[in-house]
């Protein structure tokens, strides 16, 4: 292999984050435009319209892992690198019982911003929870692995707790 191919590579998944970006920026003003054209069409069909952005929504949280894919399997070759992108995943993956946590609190005893933020943390969990499992299928080194592990298995229990009580409630 050349010294080079691992430059070109890291390129590529960078042109792959800018067709991502430019096609989910295309999508958004098309759906902004359609929302601005036919207002009154929005606000009858409302509940309609907000599956409509969440299907995008989606949509576009898929496309950025097509690249990311790549670019965790581009950055596996790299002890140094791995091991660095496996610590921020266990840090992202704290992120989760923390936010269950405040967001079992309610909006009385925490903030209407951090409660907000904290849904969307806990709605991204299932995504989160497979660009982890990628992750964790990917690493080569023993650290990675364990920390990819660690992060796993905190993200899976507190996946698995909130659908407890969701169902519970």
């Amino acid at each position: 292999m050349k010294p080079d191919s691992g430059r070109a590579q890291f390129w590529f998944v960078g042109l792959g984050y800018a067709a991502a970006f430019a096609v989910s920026a295309l999508l958004i003003l098309a759906r902004y435009l359609q929302e601005h054209f036919h207002r009154a069409e929005m606000a009858a069909a409302g509940g309609m319209s907000a599956f409509g952005d969440l299907l995008l929504g989606i949509f576009i949280i898929f496309l950025f892992m097509i690249p990311t894919a790549f670019l965790v399997w581009v950055m596996a070759k790299n002890e140094s690198a791995y091991t660095t992108y496996s610590q921020v995943l266990l840090g992202l993956s704290l992120s989760a019982p923390v936010c269950l946590g405040l967001f079992v609190l309610n909006e009385n005893h925490v903030g209407q911003i951090l409660h907000t933020v904290c849904a969307f943390r806990l709605a991204g969990s299932p995504f989160v929870f497979v660009g982890i499992l990628v992750s964790r299928l990917v690493a080569r080194f023993d650290r990675a692995k364990r920390l990819t592990s660690y992060a796993l298995l905190i993200e899976g229990l507190t996946l698995g707790i909130a659908v407890a009580l969701l169902l519970r409630s």
